[in-house]
């Protein structure tokens, strides 16, 4: 009989030290970041997750999620975090596309505290500033055509939405800090005019939580 109580005790206590392990928070952050995008979001910020080296791969953490629509990011984020102890950065990723309550949606997540990198009128606009502009595109059909044409001319391949390589094709053929550059000063702009964010056409917020991680993983 003793011996299986040791054996319990042993396992009880690596199981101990397996749940302080999973509760620890990287000392850079837990990054969650959700989004309604089948693809290009995802397939950026997972290569944005992959970039990070692997010393700081311990120190720094980005979990990318899909929730089912978008009406139900914000809870779909509350959900995740409430999974584990793990103190997290939520972020939800979305584009203004034909959303109906797209402030609605960002002013229930700031409230809920969780950060909003949303696009008008979608994704494509932001890496399209990786090429040096980001040109007034209402519509999110026109703006992903656009893109499509814009990226093929300069990189010589065909735009995929599901091409899983899209980071580093931007970060290749293209500057991330010109594409800061830009939406800075896009974001700024709106801001001075008082546009709601589906009243900033050709504008994004998303360079906030990319400047964020890479200046800590930098």
């Amino acid at each position: 009989m003793t011996g299986k109580n040791d054996s319990r005790k042993r396992a009880g206590k690596k199981h101990d030290r397996r749940k302080k392990f999973e509760t620890r928070t990287p000392i850079l952050g837990y990054y969650l970041i959700v989004t309604d995008a089948e693809e290009t979001e995802k397939n950026y910020f997972e290569g944005l997750k992959n970039s990070i080296p692997t010393a700081l791969r311990d120190r720094i953490v980005i979990r990318v999620e899909k929730a089912k629509t978008t009406y139900n990011l914000v809870s779909h984020t509350i959900e995740l975090c409430g999974e584990t102890a793990q103190q997290r950065i939520p972020w939800i990723v979305f584009d203004r596309d034909q959303v109906k309550d797209f402030d609605g949606i960002i002013s229930e997540a700031i409230k809920s505290g969780i950060n909003v990198g949303w696009s008008n009128p979608c994704f494509e606009i932001w890496m399209y500033a990786y090429f040096g502009e980001m040109p007034n595109i209402v519509d999110s059909v026109s703006c992903c055509k656009r893109f499509a044409d814009k990226y093929e001319k300069v990189t010589g391949k065909k735009y995929r939405k599901n091409d899983s390589g899209i980071y580093d094709t931007l970060n290749q053929f293209g500057d991330f800090k010109t594409a800061l550059s830009i939406a800075e000063r896009r974001e700024k702009s709106a801001g001075e005019k008082g546009q709601k964010p589906s009243e900033a056409i050709s504008v994004t917020v998303v360079h906030h939580l990319v400047k964020e991680i890479l200046d800590k993983i930098e």
